[in-house]
């Protein structure tokens, strides 16, 4: 069985400055649980949308009750793919985000959808999905409960954090478009 999760919410910021802070998230005071991140591809395609794809390694503690059924030497660590399509046209952020190890424990996949507000200037509309499961006999629906409190909790700790995230940004999302439009072609060129 999967949980699932599904909010909407309006951020209370431009699109512009929420898609340049979502680039300028980590390292966060509020996220102290992410350690790295790593940017693995990012491609700019005919159609003007920026794809990219990161692997994040964030810290993963077990709840007290679960330490004692699984093995001391079992990896705190939980590797995540995040993939994202930016649309400058039509003014949208898409993100889809997945665990890679650890997937017969915990399975977490998350998808958010920003859209630049039509009916409100200056907000940003974020509609967040997630579905959480565990394949592990007996212990799946407790896993579920203790992953679905600490994605709330998560959810939390970036809304207080979004007043710090949506200040305008030191670099524009403008800029960020033209480094990779260059950045391609000169690519091309040393092809």
């Amino acid at each position: 069985m999967v949980k699932y999760f599904c909010s909407s919410t309006d951020i209370k910021s431009t699109w512009d400055h929420v898609v340049s802070a979502f680039w300028q998230r980590y390292p966060n005071p509020f996220s102290t649980h992410v350690l790295t991140e790593d940017v693995v591809y990012r491609e700019v395609t005919t159609d003007h949308r920026l794809l990219s794809r990161r692997l994040l390694m964030k810290t993963n503690r077990l709840p007290r009750w679960a330490e004692r059924f699984f093995p001391s030497g079992m990896s705190r660590y939980v590797y995540i793919l995040e993939d994202s399509i930016l649309d400058p046209v039509n003014r949208s952020l898409t993100t889809y985000t997945w665990n890679l190890n650890h997937t017969t424990l915990m399975s977490v996949e998350e998808r958010c959808v920003f859209l630049d507000s039509a009916e409100q200037p200056s907000t940003t509309q974020l509609k967040r999905e997630a579905w959480i499961s565990s394949s592990i006999f007996g212990f799946s629906k407790p896993i579920q409960v203790h992953l679905l409190a600490v994605y709330f909790h998560n959810r939390q700790v970036k809304s207080q954090s979004k007043p710090k995230l949506c200040q305008p940004p030191e670099a524009s999302l403008v800029h960020l478009l033209f480094f990779l439009f260059f950045y391609k072609i000169s690519k091309a060129f040393l092809a």
